[in-house]
């Protein structure tokens, strides 16, 4: 009966695992389509255009693209961890007034979509003259990832105990020092789970990147990769050849931390 019972957990996860990943599949056999077999009914092409792979590079400004979302998500990334650290340091330690205000404002602002601020982010972007800079895009999507990185990065300092800084504060550490040298280390799997989560936030941001960056050569791939969809016709082929480029770094980055993210996400749920 065990076993029974666990042959059919494993068929169930695999056909999942199926059904999730169909529509990669078939976006990778689009992608090696040749032009005139796009709209042929057989599932698998009778040639496969490993040219298509080549030529959306040099057809459009896809390698630009990939550059300009590279630089935006290292940076906002390390940016929005930069101030989120200390700040989940201080209100996980810390019991001042209006702490528990501060967590539901950080809360709230998760509840603000960019599109709702985009009008206000264009036009104060446009009187500092930083439109279609890399720095314009990397501020803003550290500001609207701010907040999941500092609410994921308090709940797992607080399950930290306290009685490992006081014995470092005894040592002769400063506060700094324990931060760095015994908060941090303790803490990586929350850190982690706040960089994958930031990182892909930021890779796959639209509508910013649409509306702060004009310039073809300025946009970030998202942007770039939907330029195969013109007004009358679609470049099907080189479309979801740039969303197999765009999905490769998240998804190796991802196998690569994973058992990080797990035990991340878990923080704080026992004490």
């Amino acid at each position: 009966m065990r076993r029974t019972r666990g042959l059919a957990l494993a068929g169930a996860a695999w056909l999942l695992a199926a059904v999730f990943l169909f529509p990669y599949l078939e976006m990778v056999v689009t992608a090696l389509r040749p032009a005139d077999e796009l709209r042929d009914a057989t599932y698998l092409p009778r040639h496969f255009a490993w040219s298509n792979l080549i030529g959306v590079w040099q057809d459009s400004t896809l390698g630009a693209n990939l550059r300009v979302t590279l630089l935006v998500a290292g940076g906002a990334t390390v940016l929005a961890l930069l101030v989120a650290l200390p700040a989940a340091y201080y209100t996980a330690r810390f019991r001042y007034r209006g702490r528990r205000l501060f967590l539901l404002l950080v809360l709230v602002t998760q509840m603000f979509q960019p599109t709702s601020l985009l009008v206000g982010l264009y036009r104060e972007f446009y009187q500092l003259g930083m439109l279609n800079s890399v720095w314009t895009l990397i501020l803003c999507n550290a500001a609207f990832n701010l907040a999941f990185a500092v609410w994921i990065l308090t709940a797992y300092i607080s399950s930290i105990p306290v009685e490992l800084e006081e014995a470092a504060l005894l040592d002769g550490l400063g506060r700094l020092g324990v931060l760095r040298r015994v908060v941090l280390p303790l803490a990586l799997p929350g850190v982690v789970t706040a960089v994958i989560f930031t990182f892909i936030s930021a890779w796959n941001e639209f509508v910013m990147g649409l509306t702060l960056s004009t310039d073809p050569g300025s946009q970030p791939l998202t942007v770039g990769i939907n330029s195969f969809i013109g007004n009358y016709t679609v470049q099907w082929n080189y479309l979801f050849a740039g969303s197999v480029v765009a999905i490769v770094p998240v998804v190796v980055l991802f196998a690569l931390i994973e058992r990080h993210v797990v035990s991340g996400l878990t923080a704080g749920s026992v004490k």
